[in-house]
C-alpha cells in the first residue's frame, strides 16, 4: 500500500513511518518547503499548496500535522496559529484529494479528546456531544474540515487521541526531568481525569484503520483505563523511584504559559473510552499506566 503521511517528523509520525515501512509499505511524506528526497512531496498549507500530481494514485493518507498545542503561552496569534494550521491544512488537503483523479480509499485525520472539553469524572464515549472551550472548538472546526474528503465517498477516520506517552517526547517527555529530580507532584487537586494512550497503540491502531475498510467515522484513540492526575503522578514517581509528595507550584506555571492555558490543559480533563475501537477488534498492547510508562523509560 502506498500511504502518505504528513506531520511525519513529529512524535507521532517518526514511529508511525517506520512502522508501515517494516510492514512493506511505500510512504510518501508530504512536507514543508522542497522536497529533499524521492519519496516526499510538498504542501504549503498557509498558501493552499500541495502537489496533488504527486497524491494520484496514492492509497490512503494519514493526517498528522498541526502546530504544538501546550508547548507555548495562548496569545491571540498563538491561538490563531493552532487554529489554522489544523483547519487550513486539513482542508486543502480533503479538497485535494476529493479531487483527484484516482482517490485513496481512507484519509485517516487527528483529533483530541479536547473536543469533549471539562467533563469531570463522566466516561465519554465516541457519542458524547462537543463540550466548551478553546481546544473543543479547534477540534470540533478540525473535524469538520475532513468533510469534502468524505462527500467523494473517501472513506474518513478522525482519531480523537488522548495524550501519547513517549520517552521522546510530548507530555511524558516534558515530565522525566522534574520527576527524575524529586520535583515532580499532583497539579491542582490531582482529581482531574487524564486519558492517555501508549504511542505504540497508536500507531498499531492507525494500522488498524488502514487495514479495516468497515473502519470509519470517529475513534477515540485513548487506553482503556484512563486515571486522575493524582494517578498519573503517583505512577510516574513509583516507576522512577522518587517522591512525589508536593504539588506542583500553580504561579511559575500560570506566569509562563498563562491562565487560560493551565486552566484549560492541566486543571481539566476528560474521562474518555475507547469504546468504538475496541468493538473493532483493536487490542491494546499497553492497557494500564504503569506498564505503559515502564515499557515507554525501557525502549528509550
Amino acid at each position: 500500500m502506498d500511504v502518505a503521511v504528513t506531520g511525519s517528523h513529529g512524535l507521532v509520525g517518526s514511529a508511525l513511518v517506520p512502522a508501515l515501512e517494516h510492514a512493506g509499505h511505500r510512504v510518501v511524506r508530504v512536507v514543508r518547503g522542497t522536497p529533499s528526497e524521492p519519496d516526499e512531496l510538498s504542501w504549503d498549507p498557509r498558501a493552499g499548496v500541495i502537489d496533488a500530481a504527486g497524491l494520484e494514485k496514492i492509497d490512503a493518507v494519514v493526517h498528522l500535522a498541526g502546530a504544538g498545542i501546550g508547548d507555548k503561552r495562548w496569545t491571540p496569534q498563538r491561538k490563531r496559529l493552532i487554529l489554522g494550521s489544523r483547519t487550513q491544512g486539513t482542508e486543502l488537503l480533503a479538497r485535494t484529494l476529493a479531487g483527484l483523479v484516482h482517490e485513496p480509499a481512507v484519509l485517516i485525520s487527528a483529533s483530541g479528546v479536547d473536543y469533549y472539553g471539562p467533563r469531570g469524572a463522566e466516561e465519554l464515549t465516541e457519542q458524547f456531544p462537543r463540550g466548551t472551550g478553546f481546544l473543543a472548538e479547534v477540534c470540533a472546526r478540525w473535524e469538520e474540515a475532513t468533510k469534502p474528503a468524505e462527500e467523494a465517498d473517501i472513506r474518513v477516520v478522525r482519531m480523537r487521541t488522548g495524550p501519547v506517552l513517549s520517552a521522546a517526547g510530548g507530555l511524558l517527555g516534558r515530565l522525566l526531568l522534574p520527576f527524575r529530580l524529586g520535583l515532580g507532584g499532583r497539579v491542582g487537586t490531582g482529581e482531574q481525569w487524564f486519558s492517555w494512550i501508549a504511542l505504540d497503540d497508536h500507531v498499531a491502531a492507525i494500522r488498524h484503520h488502514l487495514a479495516h475498510g468497515e473502519s470509519a467515522g470517529v475513534y477515540n484513540h485513548t487506553a482503556p483505563n484512563p486515571v486522575t492526575n493524582r494517578e498519573l503522578t503517583e505512577t510516574l514517581g513509583r516507576v522512577l523511584h522518587r517522591p512525589t509528595r508536593i504539588p506542583t507550584p500553580l504561579l511559575p506555571l500560570r506566569m509562563r504559559y498563562g491562565s487560560e492555558l493551565v486552566d484549560e490543559l492541566l486543571l481539566t480533563g476528560q474521562r474518555v473510552m475507547p469504546t468504538r475501537l475496541e468493538a473493532a477488534g483493536y487490542r491494546f498492547a499497553h492497557p494500564t499506566l504503569e506498564e505503559a510508562l515502564r515499557a515507554a523509560l525501557d525502549r528509550h
